[in-house]
């Protein structure tokens, strides 16, 4: 059969350069009026039994190129299993070496969260009693902005995720967080309920995600910049969003993202906002020990870099909702690559263990929510 390239589909982003033998030359394309590109899911077609070889050529222009070493591609056969493949950086070029035993595989950048599995997740949490679902909003591609409420206890917890629409592990672990905040037999999700609502929105970027993009809304705009002062031109997920929070309050946040260079699961915290408070720091703290003590896939000697005082950034969620509502808020962040603590050489950090770690933060979440609930109280 002749190879063959596509990506006209769902979350699909690769532009075709040449095919020679059984090498083919690839580019990523940059989102939608902006320059950042890194996400990448096609599907390669006659390549059965043969070694080809796949070359993003344009790997230093992506947004984070120093993600690129130590990284693997992942491929599936089925859509349903993806599994890491033998891949390497040098010179600008990420090389991809694949053999496939099926004339139809998809490659991606990391295992794919789709907008029909999205609207799946949505319909099926959406039909589930004692759960209020409602669209914030519409985007700027005419899409719903999906919303849940679990009405429980006073304390009002938000879950959000996908701001950058390629950190596809970010939707994977709110399918694990619904999954659990649904069984009404967990003892832990029981007592959670009592305590605290919880607000979940589990894709606050669907034009993005639809469009294939790694960071941007349909306009180009980074929604986790939007924060401070958000706008129905540009940036009307935020907008939305944050005004519900305004409606309800925010006592506890988690925004859930991934990183492409850090092969570990780490916090990053509100550090450096104006009205930062000891006890506020006290209890993100402890949540971070609490989920270091319920699971080794999560660690705290990696990370980013802490603001200094008075030098948070209050265009990003985190900070923003630590200094407007006092919350204790924090960036969950997963790797692309791997947990290099606990690797897993055929799978790498993956939709399985990112739907375990939302579990994990339950777990977290219940033991400090009393400490968390006194201090807002």
């Amino acid at each position: 059969m002749t190879l063959s390239v596509s990506s006209a589909f769902d979350g699909g982003n690769i532009r075709l350069v040449a095919i020679a033998g059984d090498r083919i030359d690839l580019e990523i394309v940059k989102d939608h009026q902006s320059d950042f590109y890194q996400w990448f899911y096609f599907r390669l077609t006659g390549a059965a039994g043969r070694h080809v070889t796949l070359r993003i050529l344009n790997g230093a222009g992506a947004a984070y190129p120093h993600g690129w070493a130590g990284y693997r591609a992942c491929l599936s056969e089925d859509r349903e299993e993806w599994r890491r493949v033998d891949t390497s950086y040098d010179g600008g070029v990420l090389t991809i070496e694949a053999a496939p035993a099926s004339n139809s595989v998809w490659i991606a950048y990391f295992a794919p969260y789709t907008m029909e599995r999205h609207h799946d997740l949505v319909a099926s949490v959406a039909a589930a009693p004692d759960v209020e679902y409602r669209s914030l909003g519409q985007t700027l591609d005419g899409r719903e902005l999906d919303y849940f409420k679990f009405p429980g206890g006073p304390l009002q917890v938000w879950l959000y995720a996908r701001q950058h629409p390629g950190e596809t592990m970010a939707e994977w672990w709110m399918e694990g967080a619904l999954e659990r905040l649904l069984d009404d037999s967990d003892p832990v999700t029981r007592r959670l309920r009592q305590k605290a609502t919880f607000h979940v929105v589990p894709n606050m970027n669907p034009d993005g995600s639809f469009r294939g993009h790694l960071r941007t809304n349909a306009v180009g705009t980074n929604l986790n910049r939007e924060w401070h002062a958000p706008s129905l031109e540009k940036s009307p997920e935020v907008f939305h969003v944050r005004a519900e929070m305004d409606r309800t309050g925010v006592d506890f946040a988690m925004d859930i993202h991934g990183d492409e260079a850090i092969a570990a699961n780490f916090l990053a915290g509100f550090e450096g906002i104006p009205r930062w408070s000891q006890k506020q720091q006290d209890l993100y703290d402890g949540f971070a020990s609490a989920l270091v003590a319920v699971t080794p896939d999560f660690q705290t000697e990696k990370g980013y870099e802490i603001a200094a005082p008075g030098q948070a950034n209050l265009s990003m969620s985190t900070a923003q909702l630590a200094e407007r509502y006092g919350a204790i808020s924090m960036t969950l962040e997963m790797p692309f690559k791997d947990n290099e603590d606990l690797a897993d050489p055929v799978y790498g950090w993956s939709p399985d263990r990112s739907r375990l770690l939302a579990r994990a933060c339950l777990d977290a979440l219940h033991a400090t929510i009393d400490r968390i609930a006194a201090y807002r109280g």
